[in-house]
């Protein structure tokens, strides 16, 4: 792009939300560079943002509100930049926009400006599948020599910082979780290819209970499309689509998708009925794109899966037994049942040789379905403590309940026998044990390296 920090330089800009992700430091980095004067202001404290400022201490245009917030910092700037998740009622993004302040997001911030600069951009959402598919559709672009960037919920990285690298042509696909989609809905935006996976009950505790709500925010990803984009709904979510009265609201071209895409003879590397459901979207996002057939066969057959999505860790032998061992599996972003269950239906295949670690904060989600699967699928069950796994204790009275994710493990090892699979799929958040999920998955990834 050719002046990617004219709409920051010289401008008051509010952050609401550093984080300890990555993002809001990486935004901040960016805006800083840019020549905007920046205010962060964040409920954690100095303390605990200590990691995130370490990396901004350079930079004498930042100024820190740490430990709450101060309602003139939302009225006296000329933009607020608010991260994922901020409450929909919040009062301080209300005071901004009293005060006539413009709020925004900035995974949006970068669709609207790369778009501008003639990138196509590409996103994906759904309550699950999102992140699998793409990952899918940028391994497959990349595979067919296109120039592709991958953003939105990708760890560690600000989408907004890329767009000194977009060109013309270029493709961006962007992971988009139903707050990022907020920031799509308050510059009425959406992706020129859009993909919508699945809808299922999910973050009930945010939107206080209201599936509606939840919906109304995933439906931003292809409600302010024009008639020549393209919208790829998967088959789980049609029903959704209806049920919410959003069906007369596509003004786009609309694929149904699912497994069905995927001819019966393509081998996926990546395990599960599941996954040949997001393959499925991938090759029909691909073929909006014009990706030819031949490429995105070897694109997807090459793909190796996402970190923290039934991921094949270690295949570990089992010392003073008989010879082989177990296969460890980390699905660390299962944070729903449903999540849990098509892991438990990918590696199970009627063996019931499972041993599950499971457990967590609690979303507020219906368990009757994943307790019918692990009663089905798993030899054992291994608990991390927490407030959903209350629920699970009374219908799994022999399971044992850990403090700590490495006495889990260990007390799972222990249990298996060769041939068994380990597999960690949490079923829930990861708030109190954990500073986020990524922190448990790196927490579990180095406890298995060492066994």
């Amino acid at each position: 792009m050719s002046d990617v920090c004219a709409p920051f330089r010289g401008k008051k800009i509010t952050l609401m939300g550093l984080g300890l992700l990555g993002r809001g430091v990486g935004d901040t980095e960016f805006l800083s560079t840019c020549g905007a004067e920046v205010l962060v202001t964040d409920k954690k404290t100095a303390e605990e943002l200590s990691d995130s400022m370490a990396r901004l201490k350079t930079y004498p245009n930042i100024t820190y509100h740490l430990g709450g917030h101060d309602e003139k910092d939302f009225t006296k700037c000329d933009m607020v930049i608010k991260a994922a998740g901020v409450p929909l009622d919040s009062p301080y993004i209300a005071a901004s926009r009293n005060a006539g302040v413009e709020v925004a997001m900035s995974t949006a911030l970068f669709a609207k400006y790369a778009s501008g600069a003639g990138a196509v951009i590409v996103g994906v959402t759904g309550t699950r599948g999102k992140s699998t598919v793409a990952h899918m559709i940028h391994h497959t672009l990349l595979h067919a020599g296109k120039r592709a960037h991958l953003g939105g919920n990708i760890r560690s990285a600000s989408t907004l910082a890329m767009l000194p690298d977009v060109q013309q042509g270029d493709m961006c696909v962007l992971e988009l979780d139903s707050w990022q989609l907020q920031g799509f809905g308050e510059l009425h935006i959406s992706p020129h290819v859009a993909v919508l996976t699945t809808f299922m009950p999910d973050h009930l505790n945010y939107y206080s209970g209201d599936m509606s709500a939840y919906f109304a925010d995933k439906a931003h990803v292809f409600l302010y499309q024009e008639p020549d984009n393209i919208l790829v709904l998967g088959e789980q979510a049609t029903g959704a689509v209806e049920q919410y009265g959003y069906k007369k609201k596509i003004n786009s071209r609309t694929v149904v998708a699912g497994a069905k895409n995927l001819p019966k003879q393509w081998k996926l590397k990546v395990p599960g009925e599941h996954n040949r459901y997001n393959a499925g979207l991938a090759v029909a996002a691909a073929d909006a794109l014009g990706i030819d057939t031949e490429t995105m066969c070897e694109a997807l057959a090459s793909f190796e899966g996402v970190e923290g999505r039934l991921q094949f860790v270690r295949e570990l032998n089992l010392p003073g037994r008989q010879a082989g061992g177990i296969k460890i599996y980390n699905d660390n972003n299962a944070t729903t049942p449903e999540a849990t269950i098509a892991a438990l239906k990918a590696l199970d295949e009627g063996k019931k040789g499972i041993i599950l670690i499971l457990g967590g904060a609690d979303k507020g989600l219906d368990l009757s379905q994943l307790v019918s699967e692990i009663k089905k699928s798993c030899k054992k069950v291994v608990l991390l403590s927490g407030t959903g796994t209350e629920a699970l204790r009374k219908e799994f009275p022999d399971a044992s309940v850990h403090e700590s994710l490495e006495e889990a493990v260990h007390d799972a090892v222990k249990i298996a026998s060769e041939g068994d699979v380990l597999l960690f799929s949490p079923a829930f958040a990861s708030f109190g044990m954990f500073k986020n999920e990524y922190d448990r998955n790196d927490q579990y990834i180095e406890i298995v390296k060492r066994l």
